[in-house]
């Protein structure tokens, strides 16, 4: 794995920082301005090592990556072997039972992606997750990124949000819904044609489904849906690509949970 970007290291030290897994990084970089010697600093305290390489080196390590990842700005990561560090990766079994031991009006709030298939969108729904603390991010195994701690583009796009947001990876997201809603939780599907956000309280234990900008919610998927939740436009278009009515979504949740 190869992470670039400034705010993405910084990140994944964090993590490292707090959940362990020093070894399995290094940083490269070519010259040290000074937003590379801070996080050269930050990576020094957390075990990081670290190796001054030649610009040449750093373009080889990304040629691999996509375009707009390529720009590595003097400094790059890389998981040098082994296995990553990803605790926040966790079984949906065992947080579940957590969760249904908290107190039935403790805020808590779980995202659902069905089949959102781009690295890009995924990454920003993570951190609008970030920003607005939601408790876990629930993900199928197949037809989806569920690659989160691995994958560069979601790392990036995310911020690195990727190391911190909690997250499930599920064989059945239809079998999580029903687990879910028996601990407690609504199931609120994001879809046109349903009830405006800004007339839904949302209650302490909600759920937010996310379907893919293609087909949207899965049929099966959406009879578990308690309500169908819209966000009132007035544009000419369509609608608002997943990641962004996602963020928008979160932000009325979160507001009515405070």
């Amino acid at each position: 794995m190869i992470i670039t970007g400034f705010h993405s290291i910084e990140e994944k030290i964090r993590a490292v920082s707090s959940l362990g897994g020093a070894g399995v990084f290094k940083l490269y970089y070519s010259k040290a301005g000074p937003r590379v010697k801070k996080i050269l600093a930050a990576a020094s305290q957390a075990g990081i090592k670290a190796e001054q390489v030649a610009d040449s080196k750093l373009d080889e390590m990304v040629s691999s990556l996509e375009e707009a990842l390529r720009n590595h700005r003097g400094i790059v990561m890389s998981a040098e072997g082994g296995k990553k560090s990803t605790e926040n990766i966790l079984d949906f079994d065992t947080w579940l039972k957590l969760a249904r031991n908290k107190d039935s009006e403790e805020k808590q709030t779980v995202v659902i992606l069905d089949c959102v298939t781009d690295p890009h969108n995924v990454g920003a729904i993570l951190r609008s997750c970030d920003q607005f603390g939601i408790d876990l991010v629930i993900i199928p195994e197949n037809k989806s990124v569920s690659d989160i701690s691995g994958n560069e583009v979601v790392a990036r796009s995310s911020a690195g949000a990727n190391a911190w947001v909690k997250c499930c990876i599920v064989n059945n997201l239809v079998r999580a819904a029903e687990k879910l809603k028996d601990a407690g939780f609504w199931i609120y599907g994001a879809d046109a044609g349903g009830k405006s956000c800004r007339q839904i309280e949302f209650p302490a234990k909600t759920a937010l489904i996310m379907g893919s900008e293609g087909t949207g919610i899965a049929e099966l998927l959406e009879k578990k849906c308690d309500q169908i939740v819209s966000i009132p436009t007035c544009g000419k278009i369509d609608s608002l690509n997943v990641s962004v009515a996602a963020g928008i979504l979160l932000y009325e949740i979160s507001s009515r949970h405070k």
